[in-house]
């Protein structure tokens, strides 16, 4: 008797005897559903899956731990990251590795002055044959995006993301399309090129849920990644450098879920606010962080927590993640500028003089 033709009521065994009594043909319903369970690959935990993560992309990035976890951080919590760095710093390298090994669908868009929302989203194409207008999809319809010097492309293109970051769907000629789940954007922009470039408005900055900062690597690493190239390691083939995918599309949903059911305290929910409300109260900072960077910080502050192999948050989760979810969210006052300070050097203070609970 097939199981998926079985009606007899199935437990599980005890001390290897069935637990009720049964048929001899329900014999062969019970194994196979036996073999199913004990066959079916166990969900490797959050914390393994960071390591094996880290270790693919190590392959191809030398150093840039932070860079990276902080990207997994973005990517267990389900949002958006910002990339900010000079040119030649792996940035573009590192969405692509991260795509491969998460066996994600990727694309990439080179933001430009001429660039065009519907070179985006998309727009509906009038069929001579058939007499009607078919969708042609833009490349926004993917799982991981790179979104090349997204300040490049001026604000009527920029604002094309703003649906699909925050409700993960485009509207074409008024009609709703939903993108794949997971959706996520990752945005390169260069911090010292501002000729032909338009800043990003704040209503786009606050949907990105980390600003990282790629900084230039150490002199270890640097010269580790001279060495692998002159053995031949070329960006352009990720397969030639053994990178494999890890985990399915549907695991990584499932540790998304996971990341949401990790602990987290009244005191660290008010250490949160307190951080929060704080920035809208410095003298240096004309405007502080909304709600939305609260909540930021407690889905990060989640995530980390679960890659370090814990179910509960502590205030050094927060503590610890507080600048880059926090440095685009915040506008300093003129004066503050003229005096010579930077977001990272203002929002420090406000976060090291917030008392920790224990």
């Amino acid at each position: 008797m097939l199981a998926a033709q079985c009606s007899f009521p199935w437990k599980a065994p005890v001390n290897g005897k069935p637990a009720i009594k049964v048929s001899a043909a329900c014999y062969t319903c019970l194994s196979r559903r036996l073999d199913t369970v004990l066959s079916a690959p166990l969900l490797m935990s959050v914390e393994t899956f960071a390591e094996t993560i880290r270790s693919e992309i190590g392959k191809v990035i030398v150093g840039q731990e932070r860079t990276i976890d902080q990207t997994l951080i973005a990517v267990l919590a389900n949002g958006h990251v910002l990339l900010e760095g000079v040119p030649g710093v792996a940035k573009t390298l590192l969405v692509r590795a991260l795509a491969r090994t998460l066996n994600l669908d990727y694309g990439r868009i080179q933001f430009t002055p001429d660039l065009m929302p519907s070179d985006v989203i998309g727009t509906n194409v009038f069929n001579p044959k058939t007499s009607e207008f078919e969708l042609r999809k833009g490349p926004v319809f993917v799982n991981v995006l790179l979104a090349d010097e997204i300040n490049r492309t001026p604000p009527k293109t920029q604002a094309a993301l703003l649906e699909s970051m925050e409700e993960r769907r485009v509207t074409i000629d008024g009609e709703p399309h939903l993108l794949p789940p997971p959706f996520l954007v990752f945005a390169t922009q260069n911090p010292l090129d501002f000729e032909g470039t338009y800043p990003l408005p704040e209503a786009q900055l606050d949907r990105f849920l980390l600003k990282v900062l790629v900084e230039y690597p150490t002199e270890q690493a640097e010269i580790q990644v001279l060495r692998l190239h002159h053995q031949g390691f070329r960006p352009q083939s990720l397969e030639a450098a053994g990178i494999q995918p890890v985990i399915s599309q549907e695991e990584l949903i499932e540790m998304q879920r996971q990341v949401q059911s990790v602990t987290v305290e009244d005191k660290v929910f008010n250490y949160i606010y307190e951080i929060v409300k704080t920035t809208r109260q410095s003298t240096d900072i004309l405007v502080g962080a909304s709600p939305r960077a609260g909540i930021a910080l407690l889905n990060c502050s989640k995530a980390i927590a679960a890659m370090r192999g814990r179910d509960f948050v502590i205030p050094d989760d927060v503590k610890e993640l507080a600048l880059p979810v926090l440095r685009h969210r915040v506008i300093l006052r003129p004066e503050a500028e003229v005096e010579g300070l930077n977001v990272d050097r203002v929002l420090t203070s406000v976060i090291s003089n917030q008392v920790v609970p224990r």
